[in-house]
């Protein structure tokens, strides 16, 4: 499938709501869980998840990359920032023994009716361009290793299936435990 994959600027908010969609863990979360930690996180609504993103798209720095596929459609988000951005990653044992100037990817989503496409592969090539782009020389993510977590339901896969990181050329750094690996890559 072509894809267009670019940072999700304001331009593109609609877009962004799309791929969100109106039902599941996107439309609630937003890409704001990794962003809020402790009462932050369970205190908030639904509405203020989309009003913080609809912000930090508006604001720039990007918090993140749009899929399109050949027809303008969009078709699957991936956020990724700097670790600093991410107070819950700083805090979780999951993601330590990064690089603490490293950027990070949090999580892909890919709607229904568009998934085995090899569109989480195309937004991960688009995220390493961005982050790139603005100066990153290390990505990070923890990834899911559906091998050893045996049938992982889609609503699990969002920090994205380890295939799809060494595929680019990421490395494991380490494993807190069979589903949360720490992958690596130089940029």
């Amino acid at each position: 499938m072509s894809l267009d994959v670019r940072p999700a600027t304001a331009d593109r908010w609609d877009d962004v709501l799309q791929v969100m969609g109106e039902r599941g863990d996107p439309s609630r979360c937003f890409c704001q869980y990794f962003r809020l930690r402790g009462k932050q996180w369970s205190d908030a609504s639904t509405t203020s998840h989309r009003d913080a993103l609809r912000s930090q798209v508006e604001q720039g720095p990007p918090p993140g990359v749009l899929a399109t596929d050949s027809s303008g459609r969009p078709v699957g988000w991936c956020a990724v920032a700097p670790r600093s951005a991410y107070p819950r990653v700083l805090a979780s044992p999951n993601w330590r023994g990064g690089d603490p100037d490293a950027w990070v990817v949090t999580c892909f989503v890919v709607p229904v009716g568009h998934r085995r496409q090899g569109i989480a592969g195309g937004l991960l090539t688009g995220a390493i361009d961005f982050a790139r782009s603005q100066g990153a020389t290390t990505l990070q993510a923890c990834a899911v290793d559906t091998a050893q977590t045996g049938k992982t339901p889609s609503a699990d896969l969002y920090r994205g299936p380890i295939s799809v990181y060494l595929d680019a050329g990421f490395t494991e750094l380490s494993r807190t435990s069979p589903s949360w690996v720490l992958v690596s890559r130089q940029l």
